[in-house]
């Protein structure tokens, strides 16, 4: 595309902000960042500030900015985001269900409970509503919300959310998938925040070794699963199981994430618990 069509055309935003996503999806953050800055920057440059590519180039630095735990970066680029998709595209549109649904995934992620939960509700009525229930989209949202309840201790709300959406992506994208995984750990957090330990280990165990066969050893995911089954066998008592996952989880997140992220102090915090 460069090649053909020269540094400033739309294509290359495209190709710009592609590329980032991958980086993104691989946990590789710094290598993704300057890239959806500059898809961003000749988006707007090329085809102004009033268009939808636009508005997705800002849900997408946001969504890295999440990522990094840099949630007072983040929050002003989703909610100009969700504003300019709502005034271009208007309510009724699958990118507003996306915009809501990251905003109240930031909202999760600050423990604004209270805010977070409409957003995810209206996003998964969006989403039903717009493309059916045979949907991956669907899926994500009753994750999403189910893991909500989850933070708020209302357990019997959300593991029907948690099995609706694991049993969907199943169908939906095969067993080999991420966000298989992903449902598989989300579960069994669930299982291990009501004790029910027998059922969570070995769900958590899937999630590990899914995650590492599709991202490989290094990325973010491995961590928070190394985690989460560290946290499991802290809760069984089983402290020499548990201290050479969590070890390996802060490592892995002190290379991937850096010194300054939140999951850092979640590692530190359960490592100390364990000693």
């Amino acid at each position: 595309r460069r090649r053909l069509l020269g540094d400033e055309h739309p294509d290359i935003a495209q190709s710009l902000n592609n590329l980032a996503l991958l980086y993104h999806s691989q946990g590789k953050y710094t290598e993704a960042e300057p890239l959806y800055q500059q898809a961003l920057e000749l988006w707007r440059r090329l085809l102004g500030d009033e268009h939808p590519h636009v508005a997705t180039s800002l849900n997408n630095l946001a969504e890295l900015y999440r990522s990094q735990g840099k949630y007072t970066e983040a929050e002003p680029l989703y909610l100009q985001s969700l504003e300019l998709r709502r005034r271009l595209l208007g309510d009724e549109h699958p990118d507003i269900a996306q915009s809501l649904n990251n905003l109240a995934l930031l909202y999760h992620s600050q423990g604004k409970y209270t805010e977070a939960e409409p957003l995810y509700q209206q996003a998964l009525e969006f989403t039903r509503r717009l493309l059916g229930n045979e949907h991956p989209d669907v899926a994500l949202n009753l994750n999403n919300l189910g893991g909500l309840y989850c933070s708020q201790g209302r357990y019997a709300e959300a593991e029907p959310l948690l099995q609706q959406a694991l049993e969907l992506r199943r169908r939906l994208l095969g067993e080999e998938h991420p966000d298989v995984a992903l449902s598989l750990n989300n579960l069994a957090n669930l299982y291990s925040s009501q004790g029910k330990y027998t059922e969570a280990e070995p769900l958590l165990q899937q999630a590990l070794e899914l995650t590492r066969r599709l991202l490989g050893d290094e990325h973010p995911s491995v961590a928070t699963s190394l985690n989460n089954l560290a946290n499991l066998y802290y809760s069984q008592g089983r402290y020499a199981d548990a201290e050479p996952l969590y070890k390996q989880a802060l490592e892995l997140r002190r290379r991937l994430l850096g010194d300054e992220h939140p999951d850092i102090a979640q590692s530190l915090n359960n490592l100390a618990l364990l000693y």
